[in-house]
Parts: C-alpha cells; sequence; structure tokens
C-alpha cells in the first residue's frame, strides 16, 4: 500500500511548543516519500548507544534474575515470594524486551514514534482505501484480518515500501483470479454447436457417438468440450492415428485420444527351439536391454524349455442358505462326480470352446463360494467363464429353491488381486520355464559367477522375499516383464497382479560350473483374441510372435504358446537382473540408460 503525506490538511491539531520543549527529530524520507524510522528515535540517543543501553540492561537484569532463583532453589524459598529489588528488575527486563521486540520488527516502536508525530499519514482517498479492502479480502483471511485492524503482527515501516506492491486495477484482478477457458475453434459451426451444447448439459457426453454416428468426431468433440469445462489444455494427448471404431462397445468409453507408449524388441529368445523376438511396451529405461541382455544368454546357451502344468480360468460366485447344513449339501451336490458331468453339459452349453474342469468349493457358515475352473480356448476367457457360471447357477436354482445368490464374482476366483489360491491352485495357465546358462557365458555375458548367483538369488528371491512376507513374489522383477508384454500385446494390465506370481530358482550344475535357473509361474492370464487384442498396434505385436487370433487346427493353442513365451522373458529378465545385481552393476546401468539425454551418440558409448 503507497502511503502518501496529506499536506494539504491537517487532520489532527498541530501541536505547539513550549519556549524550553524541543520536537522529535524528523523522520527521514526516501524520494518517494515513504517513511523511515530508526530504533533509536525512541529515545534522544544515537542508534549504537540506544541498543547498547537496552542489551546492557537486558543481560544484566537476566544474570541477576537467574541468581537470584538459583539461590533460592537451593534455599528451599518459593519462587513467586520477590523482593523490591527482584521486582524492580522485573520491571526493568520487561521494559528491555519491549525495546529489543520493537527493534527487530514487532512494531512497538513505530507505534511508539507514530503516536508522538504531529504529521498525519493515511491512504490518498476512501475510493483506494475500498479497493484495498476488497482486494485483501480475496487473498484469505489473514490478509483480511491485517486490513481490518485484528491483531496480527504487522511488518516495520522500514519495510513498508518493498513489501507493497503497486495496486493493478480491478479489472486485471479478475482476470487473474479464474483464467479464461481455453477454446479452440470447433471444425465447423456444426460441431461448435455440438461442443457448446455438451458444455451446457443439453448433451450428455457418452451419447455423442451413438448421435453422430462418427466415433472420431465424437472424440474430438468430447476433448474440445473438456477443455472448455476444465479450463486445462490438452494439446499433448494426440487424437489423430487411431481408429475409434476399434474400440467401441468393448475396449475404452467416451475416448478423447490415446496415450503413446514406445515398444521396444528383446530378442532373439531361443525357446523350445524356435526364435522369438519378444515385443515389450515401456517406459522404464533399461528394462527392454537388460531382458534383451538375458536373451542373448539364453541364446549361447542353447536356449530354454519351457512348459504348460495346467490351463483353466476361474470364477467363483458367492451363494448364501438359511443353514450352514443346507450350504455343505449343495457343496456335496457339486462336487459328487455323478452331477458334475450334469453341471459341466449345462456349463459347456455356453460357448464353442468353454469346457468345465473342475468346481472348487469353500464354506463359511451358510455362505457357499463355488470356483469353477474351465478351459476357455484362445481367448483369456473372463466372459467365456462368467457366462458358464450363471447358466449353473440357474440351473441349480431349480434344484435348490432357498439358494440366496450373493454375487457372481465372490473374490475366490481371483482376479486381479493377490490371493494364495491363485499361488497354489493356478489361474489362466501354469507354466515353468528353465534353462541352463554355461560358466563361460556366466563370465563373458552375465559378468559375473555362478556362485554368486546362486548365493544371492537365496538371500534375496527365497530368504528376502519370506521376511517380506511376499505372497507369489519370490522374484526379482517378474511383473516388469509382464506389464511391458501386457501392454504391447493387448492383454488386461490389471492382470498383471496374479500373473506376476513367480519364484525363481538358480542351483550349481555340472559340478558346480554351470547354472541352472528356473521360473514358475502358476496364474499367467493371457489370450490372442478378444478384448485389446484386436487393436491395430497390439494385433502387430502379437503377429510378430506368431500368435495373432484364433488357431483354427488346435484352438487355444496360441494363448498357451503366448503364456510360454511371458515365462521365457521373465526367466531372460530375472537371469540379466540378477546378473547386474551380483556384479554390481545395477546403479550404474540405470544411469546409462534410464536418464534423458539429447546426445545419442554419448549414450550409446
Amino acid at each position: 500500500m503507497d502511503l502518501r503525506r496529506r499536506s494539504e490538511k491537517a487532520v489532527y491539531p498541530t501541536k505547539v511548543f513550549a519556549a524550553d520543549e524541543k520536537p522529535l527529530k524528523p523522520h527521514k524520507q526516501q524520494e518517494d516519500n515513504t517513511l523511515l524510522i530508526d530504533a533509536s528515535d525512541a529515545l534522544p540517543l544515537p542508534l549504537y548507544l540506544t541498543n547498547g543501553l537496552f542489551f546492557t540492561m537486558f543481560f544484566s537484569v537476566m544474570y541477576f534474575l537467574l541468581s537470584r532463583w538459583r539461590e533460592k532453589i537451593r534455599n528451599s524459598t518459593p519462587l513467586h515470594v520477590v523482593t523490591l529489588s527482584e521486582l524492580g528488575a522485573i520491571f526493568s527486563l520487561i521494559a528491555s524486551v519491549i525495546y529489543l521486540l520493537g527493534f527487530f520488527g514487532i512494531g512497538f516502536v513505530q507505534t511508539f514514534v507514530s503516536r508522538g508525530n504531529n504529521d498525519s499519514w493515511d491512504v490518498e482517498d476512501e475510493n483506494e482505501e475500498q479497493f484495498i479492502l476488497e482486494e485483501d479480502s480475496r487473498r484469505g483471511p489473514c490478509a483480511a484480518a491485517t486490513t481490518l485492524g485484528c491483531a496480527v503482527p504487522q511488518p516495520p515501516a522500514r519495510q513498508i515500501a518493498s513489501m507493497v506492491p503497486p495496486q493493478p486495477p480491478k479489472v486485471a484482478m479478475s482476470m487473474a483470479e479464474k483464467p479464461a477457458p481455453l477454446i479452440t475453434p470447433a471444425a465447423s459451426e456444426e460441431d461448435e454447436e455440438i461442443v457448446k451444447s455438451v458444455v451446457q448439459g443439453k448433451i450428455p457426453s457418452y451419447s455423442l457417438e451413438s448421435k453422430l454416428g462418427d466415433c472420431k468426431r465424437a472424440a474430438s468433440i468430447r476433448k474440445e468440450a473438456l477443455q472448455r469445462i476444465t479450463g486445462k489444455s490438452l494439446e499433448g494427448l494426440p487424437l489423430e492415428g487411431f481408429n475409434y471404431e476399434s474400440i467401441l462397445g468393448q475396449c475404452c468409453e467416451m475416448p478423447i485420444g490415446y496415450v503413446q507408449i514406445p515398444v521396444g524388441i528383446a530378442g532373439p529368445l531361443l525357446l523350445n527351439g524356435r526364435e522369438y523376438s519378444v515385443p515389450m511396451a515401456t517406459t522404464e529405461g533399461c528394462l527392454v536391454a537388460s531382458t534383451n541382455r538375458g536373451c542373448k544368454a539364453i541364446y549361447a546357451s542353447g536356449g530354454a524349455t519351457s512348459i504348460l502344468l495346467r490351463d483353466g480360468m476361474t470364477r467363483a460366485p458367492c451363494v448364501r442358505f438359511g443353514t450352514a447344513k443346507r450350504a455343505a449339501e449343495l457343496k456335496f451336490f457339486v462336487e459328487d462326480p455323478i452331477k458334475f458331468e450334469t453341471l459341466a453339459n449345462v456349463f459347456n452349453r455356453s460357448s464353442r470352446f468353454a469346457r468345465l474342469q473342475r468346481i472348487q468349493c469353500a464354506i463359511a457358515g451358510k455362505n457357499l463360494y463355488m470356483r469353477f475352473v474351465c478351459s476357455t480356448g484362445d481367448a483369456m476367457g473372463m466372459n467365456m467363464v462368467s457366462k458358464g457360471v450363471q447358466n449353473v447357477l440357474d440351473y441349480l436354482q431349480n434344484e435348490y429353491p432357498d439358494m440366496d445368490v450373493i454375487g457372481i464374482s465372490g473374490n475366490f476366483c481371483s482376479d486381479k488381486k493377490p490371493a494364495a489360491v491363485n499361488w497354489i491352485e493356478g489361474r489362466g495357465k501354469s507354466v515353468v520355464c528353465e534353462a541352463i546358462i554355461t560358466e563361460e557365458v556366466v563370465k563373458k555375458v552375465l559378468k559375473t559367477e555362478v556362485a554368486a548367483l546362486v548365493e544371492l538369488n537365496m538371500l534375496k528371491n527365497l530368504t528376502g522375499s519370506a521376511m517380506a512376507g511376499a505372497l507369489g513374489g519370490f522374484n526379482a522383477h517378474a511383473s516388469n516383464i509382464v506389464s511391458a508384454v501386457y501392454i504391447a500385446t493387448g492383454q488386461d494390465p490389471a492382470q498383471n497382479i496374479e500373473s506376476s506370481h513367480c519364484i525363481t530358482m538358480m542351483e550349481a550344475v555340472n559340478d558346480g560350473k554351470d547354472l541352472h535357473i528356473s521360473v514358475t509361474m502358476p496364474s499367467i492370464e493371457v489370450g490372442t483374441v478378444g478384448g485389446g487384442t484386436q487393436l491395430a498396434s497390439q494385433s502387430a505385436c502379437l503377429n510378430l510372435l506368431g500368435v495373432k487370433g484364433a488357431n483354427r487346427e488346435a484352438p487355444g493353442s496360441n494363448a498357451r504358446l503366448l503364456a510360454t513365451i511371458v515365462a521365457g522373458s521373465v526367466l531372460a529378465g530375472e537371469l540379466s537382473l540378477m546378473s547386474a545385481i551380483s556384479a554390481g552393476q545395477l546403479v550404474k546401468s540405470h544411469m546409462k540408460y534410464n536418464r534423458s539425454t539429447k546426445n545419442v551418440a554419448n549414450a550409446s558409448s
């Protein structure tokens, strides 16, 4: 706030000094007439003498009082009993504290001097004062309290000119309060009207595709409407170059663009006598390079072997009865081999590829959880198995009319959550993959020793994970590779949780010269048809692996092959990362490959 001296008319009467009375010395002013007040104005002494006097008095009185209180403590005299000398010392202490607080900016000295001064200081006019009150009210309760005269500490007058900025016009402040919404001209007047209708809530955003019949145009209008509603720019989110018709009704609702994720290639991965170039979509530097080094070590050692152990997707509904006895009766019913055949026929009628394998039951009081396990062909199979389970529940409802279906999924499945039932029983594809890495490759390619790898795996992946209470996480970073391959091939990224269940084993073989490494993964949930696998980019990655679409000659073989490739890629990633940790290269490699640099030549060297 710019303070000006009002010289035209005095607000208060001017004081008339007696003949022997001297007025206070005038205060210093800057070129812009702002007031400067010295702390020495409190007494008619120079500044250094005034400060010296009060500092000396403060420390002398403190020393005197502390000495007296120490004597009272030794003599068991109550501290509140004070003598006349102590009382005077206390008053002197208070006076010195008041001066020191004023000197360091609390404002006591400023108040004392301003009251003794015969000049009047004020804002220029009432309109400006009203504007300042309005402005301070916008800045929050603290600023408003200061303006309205509440008990808020004021800065020294010496700092007034530097602290208070010039006041901008009211129009400028109102513009600064709320930035103008981003408005991009629509492609046509018709689109502009639709954008305005969406912003005003007249047209629901989710209905644009059905109303316009053009998915890309709907995404463009929705994106622009969102920018205007939120006032936030979406300039970096691309819109062009994507087929929005391909996701309509199955992959994503109310699209406004797509996110770009780079895809790298690791390999060739020599698995079961065939070479695979593994696509990995990731934004983590060093991940593809590390997996690629693991593939190189496996290839140089003769390749890896991957075996499919089980193939069965699960869904577990929860039903409730009036008594636990009735729940047990249904458990015995579905587990009876003869009755199971009937239930399997009912289940299998829901799809050409769904085949019910078994039903695993668990009781909690009068609640029954039935875990259906079935093969689903080349599809990941969640929708397929859910449809079959619903058919079975409808059939059981006739046999057990008192059965109350709580939900088609009771979390005994268990989908997209870490669960011991998946770790033990498996879900989706259960795979084990192994390889023997020769001593020469361990030393030359992986830059470490066989014994060091075996010891590190025992203490890190096994013992360390057990100390952490891990559930299916007895590995170094299986989730890294699973997530990258899943995103590249159109799998459900959320199923990375159970799909990354993995135990990595390492053992010295051939008289301790070579390394046997294996990964066991009981819950790899993948498919080559349906969902995101049909999108152009993801379909291209599946085609690169030779598993695109459904296998007509042997239904389900493409999805099973993809699961083995995932396990082989995890094996390569585990081998390389463990070697980097064993050789002490982890931090160095991340500093080299996981940091942005514009000089590609230096980064590659």
